[in-house]
Protein backbone atom coordinates (compact mmCIF):
# COMPACT_ATOMS: atom_id res chain seq x y z
CA UNK A 1 0.00 0.00 0.00
CA UNK A 2 1.29 3.72 -0.89
CA UNK A 3 2.56 5.78 2.36
CA UNK A 4 -0.12 7.86 2.84
CA UNK A 5 1.20 12.03 2.77
CA UNK A 6 2.06 13.65 5.88
CA UNK A 7 -1.25 16.04 7.21
CA UNK A 8 0.22 19.50 5.39
CA UNK A 9 0.59 17.94 1.95
CA UNK A 10 -2.91 16.49 1.92
CA UNK A 11 -4.41 19.43 4.03
CA UNK A 12 -3.15 22.20 1.24
CA UNK A 13 -4.73 19.36 -1.28
CA UNK A 14 -7.92 18.80 0.43
CA UNK A 15 -8.89 22.45 0.89
CA UNK A 16 -7.67 23.50 -2.73
CA UNK A 17 -10.62 24.49 -4.87
CA UNK A 18 -12.88 23.35 -1.97
CA UNK A 19 -16.00 25.70 -0.74
CA UNK A 20 -16.73 24.52 2.59
CA UNK A 21 -15.49 21.42 4.58
CA UNK A 22 -17.42 21.21 8.15
CA UNK A 23 -16.13 20.41 10.27
CA UNK A 24 -12.18 21.45 9.84
CA UNK A 25 -10.88 20.24 12.80
CA UNK A 26 -12.92 16.98 12.70
CA UNK A 27 -11.10 16.65 8.73
CA UNK A 28 -7.73 17.52 10.32
CA UNK A 29 -8.36 14.83 13.48
CA UNK A 30 -9.21 11.89 10.94
CA UNK A 31 -6.14 12.88 8.69
CA UNK A 32 -3.92 12.72 11.26
CA UNK A 33 -4.87 9.21 12.72
CA UNK A 34 -5.33 8.02 9.51
CA UNK A 35 -1.59 9.47 8.83
CA UNK A 36 -0.85 7.27 12.54
CA UNK A 37 -2.48 3.85 11.88
CA UNK A 38 -1.52 4.41 8.02
CA UNK A 39 -5.56 3.09 7.25
CA UNK A 40 -7.26 4.93 4.00
CA UNK A 41 -10.13 7.39 5.10
CA UNK A 42 -13.43 6.17 3.09
CA UNK A 43 -14.63 8.80 1.04
CA UNK A 44 -18.19 8.89 -0.38
CA UNK A 45 -18.90 10.52 -3.14
CA UNK A 46 -23.41 10.08 -4.23
CA UNK A 47 -23.22 9.37 -8.12
CA UNK A 48 -26.93 10.72 -9.60
CA UNK A 49 -27.68 7.88 -12.25
CA UNK A 50 -30.60 9.95 -13.53
CA UNK A 51 -28.23 12.12 -15.08
CA UNK A 52 -26.25 10.23 -17.26
CA UNK A 53 -24.10 12.85 -19.37
CA UNK A 54 -21.18 13.88 -17.52
CA UNK A 55 -19.42 17.41 -18.52
CA UNK A 56 -16.92 18.85 -17.01
CA UNK A 57 -18.64 20.74 -13.94
CA UNK A 58 -19.25 17.05 -12.57
CA UNK A 59 -15.59 17.09 -13.16
CA UNK A 60 -14.75 19.50 -10.47
CA UNK A 61 -16.29 16.61 -7.88
CA UNK A 62 -14.72 13.64 -9.40
CA UNK A 63 -11.20 14.99 -9.77
CA UNK A 64 -11.23 15.96 -6.12
CA UNK A 65 -12.34 12.66 -5.69
CA UNK A 66 -9.41 11.67 -7.67
CA UNK A 67 -7.25 13.32 -5.29
CA UNK A 68 -7.80 11.85 -2.68
CA UNK A 69 -7.34 8.43 -4.41
CA UNK A 70 -3.90 10.21 -5.18
CA UNK A 71 -3.12 11.11 -1.48
CA UNK A 72 -4.25 7.08 -0.82
CA UNK A 73 -7.44 7.34 0.50
CA UNK A 74 -10.14 4.92 -0.37
CA UNK A 75 -12.63 6.58 -2.96
CA UNK A 76 -16.41 4.96 -2.80
CA UNK A 77 -18.54 5.43 -5.41
CA UNK A 78 -22.88 5.03 -4.38
CA UNK A 79 -25.11 4.51 -7.36
CA UNK A 80 -28.34 6.01 -6.30
CA UNK A 81 -30.37 3.77 -8.55
CA UNK A 82 -32.88 3.20 -5.42
CA UNK A 83 -32.69 7.02 -4.62
CA UNK A 84 -33.25 7.60 -7.91
CA UNK A 85 -36.57 6.07 -7.60
CA UNK A 86 -37.44 8.83 -5.06
CA UNK A 87 -35.89 11.35 -6.94
CA UNK A 88 -33.42 14.19 -5.07
CA UNK A 89 -35.97 17.39 -4.48
CA UNK A 90 -32.79 19.12 -3.86
CA UNK A 91 -33.22 23.18 -5.44
CA UNK A 92 -36.29 21.86 -7.33
CA UNK A 93 -39.31 23.69 -7.30
CA UNK A 94 -42.37 20.49 -7.40
CA UNK A 95 -41.68 16.68 -7.55
CA UNK A 96 -39.16 15.27 -9.06
CA UNK A 97 -40.15 12.41 -11.49
CA UNK A 98 -38.64 9.44 -10.02
CA UNK A 99 -37.13 6.45 -12.39
CA UNK A 100 -37.50 2.84 -12.67
CA UNK A 101 -34.73 0.26 -11.14
CA UNK A 102 -34.03 -0.63 -14.75
CA UNK A 103 -33.97 2.78 -16.22
CA UNK A 104 -31.10 3.94 -13.29
CA UNK A 105 -28.91 0.49 -13.72
CA UNK A 106 -28.35 1.80 -17.57
CA UNK A 107 -27.85 5.19 -16.51
CA UNK A 108 -25.81 3.87 -14.01
CA UNK A 109 -23.14 2.15 -16.44
CA UNK A 110 -22.86 5.10 -18.80
CA UNK A 111 -22.15 7.28 -15.78
CA UNK A 112 -19.40 4.85 -14.47
CA UNK A 113 -17.71 4.74 -18.08
CA UNK A 114 -17.27 8.42 -18.02
CA UNK A 115 -16.54 8.85 -14.89
CA UNK A 116 -13.48 6.92 -15.33
CA UNK A 117 -12.11 9.16 -17.64
CA UNK A 118 -11.22 10.73 -13.98
CA UNK A 119 -11.12 7.92 -11.31
CA UNK A 120 -8.55 5.94 -11.08
CA UNK A 121 -11.33 2.33 -11.38
CA UNK A 122 -8.08 0.17 -9.52
CA UNK A 123 -8.90 2.17 -6.37
CA UNK A 124 -12.79 2.46 -5.95
CA UNK A 125 -15.59 1.03 -4.65
CA UNK A 126 -18.88 0.86 -6.02
CA UNK A 127 -22.22 0.28 -4.61
CA UNK A 128 -25.88 0.17 -5.90
CA UNK A 129 -27.64 1.34 -2.59
CA UNK A 130 -30.63 -0.68 -3.47
CA UNK A 131 -28.31 -3.86 -2.25
CA UNK A 132 -28.83 -1.91 1.69
CA UNK A 133 -31.98 0.04 0.98
CA UNK A 134 -34.13 -2.84 -0.38
CA UNK A 135 -33.53 -4.78 2.52
CA UNK A 136 -34.59 -2.60 4.81
CA UNK A 137 -38.14 -3.72 6.45
CA UNK A 138 -40.92 -1.61 7.09
CA UNK A 139 -39.75 -1.17 10.79
CA UNK A 140 -36.71 -0.50 9.67
CA UNK A 141 -38.00 2.33 8.05
CA UNK A 142 -40.11 3.45 10.93
CA UNK A 143 -36.37 3.23 12.84
CA UNK A 144 -34.67 5.35 10.57
CA UNK A 145 -37.16 8.29 10.13
CA UNK A 146 -37.56 8.28 14.27
CA UNK A 147 -34.35 9.74 14.06
CA UNK A 148 -35.01 13.15 12.08
CA UNK A 149 -37.59 15.43 13.19
CA UNK A 150 -39.93 17.27 10.40
CA UNK A 151 -39.71 20.68 11.48
CA UNK A 152 -35.64 20.13 11.13
CA UNK A 153 -36.52 18.23 7.48
CA UNK A 154 -38.65 21.61 6.48
CA UNK A 155 -35.37 24.16 7.63
CA UNK A 156 -34.00 23.20 4.13
CA UNK A 157 -34.40 25.69 1.93
CA UNK A 158 -36.33 24.18 -1.08
CA UNK A 159 -38.59 22.49 1.39
CA UNK A 160 -39.16 25.89 2.90
CA UNK A 161 -39.99 27.47 -0.13
CA UNK A 162 -42.44 25.18 -1.29
CA UNK A 163 -44.35 24.86 1.98
CA UNK A 164 -44.35 28.81 2.39
CA UNK A 165 -45.76 28.96 -1.11
CA UNK A 166 -48.62 26.09 -0.69
CA UNK A 167 -46.59 23.89 -3.06
CA UNK A 168 -46.92 20.34 -2.78
CA UNK A 169 -44.44 18.10 -0.75
CA UNK A 170 -44.90 14.41 -0.76
CA UNK A 171 -44.09 12.45 2.24
CA UNK A 172 -41.49 10.02 -0.03
CA UNK A 173 -39.76 13.23 -0.73
CA UNK A 174 -38.94 13.78 2.73
CA UNK A 175 -37.40 10.16 2.72
CA UNK A 176 -34.69 11.01 0.35
CA UNK A 177 -32.29 12.79 2.62
CA UNK A 178 -32.45 10.18 5.01
CA UNK A 179 -32.14 7.50 2.13
CA UNK A 180 -29.15 9.32 1.38
CA UNK A 181 -28.03 9.56 5.42
CA UNK A 182 -28.44 5.75 5.70
CA UNK A 183 -25.79 5.12 2.42
CA UNK A 184 -23.10 6.86 4.59
CA UNK A 185 -23.94 4.58 7.53
CA UNK A 186 -24.00 1.57 5.31
CA UNK A 187 -20.34 2.21 3.92
CA UNK A 188 -19.10 3.96 7.17
CA UNK A 189 -18.27 6.81 5.20
CA UNK A 190 -15.24 9.39 6.83
CA UNK A 191 -15.73 11.88 4.57
CA UNK A 192 -18.56 12.62 1.51
CA UNK A 193 -18.00 15.32 -1.37
CA UNK A 194 -20.24 17.02 -3.43
CA UNK A 195 -21.86 19.90 -4.73
CA UNK A 196 -22.89 22.79 -2.58
CA UNK A 197 -26.53 22.14 -3.31
CA UNK A 198 -26.25 19.15 -1.39
CA UNK A 199 -24.96 20.17 1.96
CA UNK A 200 -28.37 20.05 4.08
CA UNK A 201 -28.44 15.78 2.94
CA UNK A 202 -24.87 15.59 4.15
CA UNK A 203 -25.34 17.05 7.45
CA UNK A 204 -28.13 15.10 7.86
CA UNK A 205 -26.22 12.25 7.13
CA UNK A 206 -23.80 12.80 10.31
CA UNK A 207 -27.10 13.05 12.03
CA UNK A 208 -28.18 9.91 11.21
CA UNK A 209 -24.76 8.42 11.47
CA UNK A 210 -24.39 9.54 15.28
CA UNK A 211 -27.89 7.90 15.84
CA UNK A 212 -26.45 4.76 15.06
CA UNK A 213 -23.27 5.01 17.14
CA UNK A 214 -20.76 5.91 14.38
CA UNK A 215 -18.70 8.52 14.29
CA UNK A 216 -19.77 11.00 11.59
CA UNK A 217 -18.35 11.82 8.36
CA UNK A 218 -17.01 15.51 7.67
CA UNK A 219 -18.81 17.76 4.70
CA UNK A 220 -16.82 18.55 1.77
CA UNK A 221 -18.44 20.89 -0.31
CA UNK A 222 -16.90 21.64 -3.93
CA UNK A 223 -18.36 24.88 -6.32
CA UNK A 224 -20.71 24.16 -8.80
CA UNK A 225 -19.46 25.42 -12.21
CA UNK A 226 -21.05 28.32 -14.51
CA UNK A 227 -21.58 27.16 -17.97
CA UNK A 228 -20.19 28.90 -20.80
CA UNK A 229 -22.44 30.84 -20.85
CA UNK A 230 -21.47 32.49 -17.51
CA UNK A 231 -24.51 32.91 -16.65
CA UNK A 232 -26.24 29.45 -15.72
CA UNK A 233 -24.56 26.13 -14.23
CA UNK A 234 -22.99 24.04 -16.36
CA UNK A 235 -26.17 21.97 -18.28
CA UNK A 236 -26.38 19.72 -20.84
CA UNK A 237 -30.17 20.53 -21.23
CA UNK A 238 -28.86 24.03 -21.06
CA UNK A 239 -26.49 24.11 -24.12
CA UNK A 240 -23.64 25.68 -22.02
CA UNK A 241 -21.24 22.61 -21.07
CA UNK A 242 -18.15 20.91 -21.82
CA UNK A 243 -18.24 17.15 -22.17
CA UNK A 244 -16.07 14.69 -20.98
CA UNK A 245 -16.57 13.06 -24.51
CA UNK A 246 -16.19 15.45 -26.33
CA UNK A 247 -13.65 15.37 -28.89
CA UNK A 248 -10.35 17.20 -28.22
CA UNK A 249 -11.19 19.99 -30.63
CA UNK A 250 -14.64 20.72 -29.30
CA UNK A 251 -13.36 20.77 -25.84
CA UNK A 252 -11.06 23.47 -26.80
CA UNK A 253 -13.35 25.28 -28.51
CA UNK A 254 -16.19 25.23 -26.49
CA UNK A 255 -13.55 26.48 -23.57
CA UNK A 256 -12.66 29.71 -25.64
CA UNK A 257 -16.07 30.90 -25.62
CA UNK A 258 -16.30 31.49 -22.04
CA UNK A 259 -17.01 35.15 -20.75
CA UNK A 260 -13.65 37.27 -19.30
CA UNK A 261 -14.69 37.15 -16.13
CA UNK A 262 -14.65 33.35 -16.00
CA UNK A 263 -10.76 32.72 -16.63
CA UNK A 264 -9.96 32.48 -13.24
CA UNK A 265 -12.27 30.28 -12.15
CA UNK A 266 -12.11 27.84 -14.70
CA UNK A 267 -8.51 28.01 -14.25
CA UNK A 268 -9.02 26.96 -10.67
CA UNK A 269 -11.36 24.63 -10.54
CA UNK A 270 -10.95 22.65 -14.02
CA UNK A 271 -7.10 22.46 -14.76
CA UNK A 272 -5.79 20.68 -11.54
CA UNK A 273 -2.90 23.11 -11.62
CA UNK A 274 -1.33 24.21 -8.29
CA UNK A 275 -2.63 27.58 -6.37
CA UNK A 276 1.35 29.23 -7.46
CA UNK A 277 0.74 28.96 -10.78
CA UNK A 278 -3.00 30.00 -11.20
CA UNK A 279 -1.66 33.46 -8.91
CA UNK A 280 0.91 33.44 -11.93
CA UNK A 281 -2.29 33.83 -14.21
CA UNK A 282 -3.90 36.30 -12.18
CA UNK A 283 -0.99 38.63 -12.27
CA UNK A 284 -0.93 38.33 -15.85
CA UNK A 285 -4.13 39.33 -16.35
CA UNK A 286 -3.65 42.75 -14.11
CA UNK A 287 -0.54 43.58 -16.12
CA UNK A 288 -2.69 43.45 -19.10
CA UNK A 289 -1.98 40.02 -20.76
CA UNK A 290 -4.77 40.05 -23.47
CA UNK A 291 -7.71 37.66 -21.59
CA UNK A 292 -7.51 35.89 -25.09
CA UNK A 293 -4.57 34.40 -24.86
CA UNK A 294 -5.27 33.28 -21.61
CA UNK A 295 -8.25 31.22 -22.33
CA UNK A 296 -6.18 29.10 -24.66
CA UNK A 297 -3.79 28.44 -22.32
CA UNK A 298 -6.76 27.90 -20.62
CA UNK A 299 -8.20 25.54 -23.40
CA UNK A 300 -5.24 24.06 -23.94
CA UNK A 301 -5.14 22.50 -19.93
CA UNK A 302 -8.69 21.43 -19.86
CA UNK A 303 -8.07 19.37 -23.30
CA UNK A 304 -4.69 18.77 -21.75
CA UNK A 305 -6.57 17.44 -18.52
CA UNK A 306 -8.82 14.79 -20.20
CA UNK A 307 -6.59 14.38 -22.91
CA UNK A 308 -2.78 14.49 -23.20
CA UNK A 309 -0.20 17.37 -24.19
CA UNK A 310 -0.03 15.96 -27.72
CA UNK A 311 -3.47 16.09 -28.19
CA UNK A 312 -4.06 19.38 -27.00
CA UNK A 313 -1.44 20.59 -28.91
CA UNK A 314 -3.71 19.61 -31.98
CA UNK A 315 -6.75 20.74 -30.90
CA UNK A 316 -4.90 24.43 -30.87
CA UNK A 317 -3.23 23.48 -34.40
CA UNK A 318 -6.84 22.58 -35.59
CA UNK A 319 -8.23 25.88 -33.75
CA UNK A 320 -5.92 28.30 -35.66
CA UNK A 321 -6.08 26.33 -39.12
CA UNK A 322 -10.08 26.43 -39.12
CA UNK A 323 -10.69 29.83 -37.17
CA UNK A 324 -7.52 32.16 -37.27
CA UNK A 325 -6.52 30.64 -41.06
CA UNK A 326 -9.85 30.39 -42.18
CA UNK A 327 -9.26 26.69 -43.50
CA UNK A 328 -10.84 23.79 -43.24
CA UNK A 329 -9.50 20.95 -40.78
CA UNK A 330 -7.06 18.63 -42.49
CA UNK A 331 -8.29 15.70 -41.04
CA UNK A 332 -12.13 15.19 -41.26
CA UNK A 333 -14.96 12.56 -41.49
CA UNK A 334 -16.15 11.58 -45.07
CA UNK A 335 -19.34 10.66 -46.08
CA UNK A 336 -20.52 9.51 -49.28
CA UNK A 337 -24.18 10.65 -49.69
CA UNK A 338 -26.73 8.83 -52.55
CA UNK A 339 -26.97 10.54 -55.91
CA UNK A 340 -30.33 11.87 -54.51
CA UNK A 341 -29.80 12.88 -51.30
CA UNK A 342 -30.92 15.90 -49.79
CA UNK A 343 -28.83 18.12 -47.31
CA UNK A 344 -31.30 17.59 -44.49
CA UNK A 345 -30.70 13.52 -45.03
CA UNK A 346 -27.34 13.91 -44.53
CA UNK A 347 -26.67 15.99 -41.81
CA UNK A 348 -28.72 12.92 -39.84
CA UNK A 349 -26.92 10.42 -41.73
CA UNK A 350 -23.58 11.22 -41.19
CA UNK A 351 -23.92 11.79 -37.42
CA UNK A 352 -23.33 15.60 -37.90
CA UNK A 353 -26.89 16.48 -36.40
CA UNK A 354 -27.92 13.81 -33.75
CA UNK A 355 -32.58 14.20 -34.68
CA UNK A 356 -33.75 15.93 -37.76
CA UNK A 357 -34.93 18.94 -35.59
CA UNK A 358 -31.79 19.40 -34.84
CA UNK A 359 -30.60 19.63 -38.64
CA UNK A 360 -33.09 21.50 -40.14
CA UNK A 361 -32.83 24.53 -36.75
CA UNK A 362 -29.02 24.62 -38.05
CA UNK A 363 -29.92 24.57 -41.95
CA UNK A 364 -32.69 27.87 -40.48
CA UNK A 365 -30.17 29.38 -38.56
CA UNK A 366 -27.48 29.62 -41.83
CA UNK A 367 -25.24 26.99 -40.11
CA UNK A 368 -24.42 25.08 -42.82
CA UNK A 369 -22.58 25.48 -45.87
CA UNK A 370 -20.91 24.22 -48.33
CA UNK A 371 -17.47 25.29 -49.91
CA UNK A 372 -18.19 28.66 -48.35
CA UNK A 373 -22.07 28.62 -49.58
CA UNK A 374 -24.51 28.84 -47.56
CA UNK A 375 -27.11 25.74 -47.85
CA UNK A 376 -30.77 27.26 -46.72
CA UNK A 377 -32.98 24.96 -48.67
CA UNK A 378 -33.16 21.64 -46.21
CA UNK A 379 -34.47 19.94 -48.92
CA UNK A 380 -31.41 20.71 -51.60
CA UNK A 381 -29.67 18.18 -52.96
CA UNK A 382 -26.01 19.15 -52.99
CA UNK A 383 -23.96 19.64 -56.59
CA UNK A 384 -20.53 18.74 -55.90
CA UNK A 385 -17.76 17.73 -58.39
CA UNK A 386 -15.27 14.98 -56.74
CA UNK A 387 -15.14 16.13 -53.19
CA UNK A 388 -16.85 19.27 -51.14
CA UNK A 389 -16.44 20.30 -47.48
CA UNK A 390 -19.62 20.63 -45.65
CA UNK A 391 -19.55 23.09 -42.49
CA UNK A 392 -22.09 22.46 -39.61
CA UNK A 393 -21.88 25.48 -36.81
CA UNK A 394 -18.37 26.72 -35.98
CA UNK A 395 -16.74 23.57 -35.16
CA UNK A 396 -17.98 20.56 -37.12
CA UNK A 397 -16.93 19.51 -40.68
CA UNK A 398 -17.76 16.79 -43.08
CA UNK A 399 -15.73 16.19 -46.19
CA UNK A 400 -18.57 14.85 -48.95
CA UNK A 401 -17.26 12.79 -51.40
CA UNK A 402 -18.98 10.94 -54.64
Amino acid sequence: MTKIPGLNEQMDLIKKGSEEILPEEELVRKVEKSIKTQKPLRIKLGADPSRPDLHIGHGVVLNKLREFQDLGHQAVLIIGDFTAMIGDPSGKSKTRPALTLSETRENAQSYFDQAGIILDRERLEIHYNSDWLNKLTFEDVIVLSSKYTVARMLERDDFAKRYSEGIAISVHELMYPLAQAYDSYAIRSDIEIGGTDQKFNFLVARDIQREYGQEPQVILTMPILEGTDGVEKMSKSLGNYIALTDTPEEMYGKTLSIPDELILRYFTLTTGLPPDKIAGVKSDLEAGKNPRDAKHDLAWHITRRYYSPEEADKARAHFNQVFVKGGAPDDMEEYTPDADETILKILTASGMAETGAEAKRLIKQGAVSLDGEKMTDMLAVPSFAGEAVLKIGKRKFLKLKK
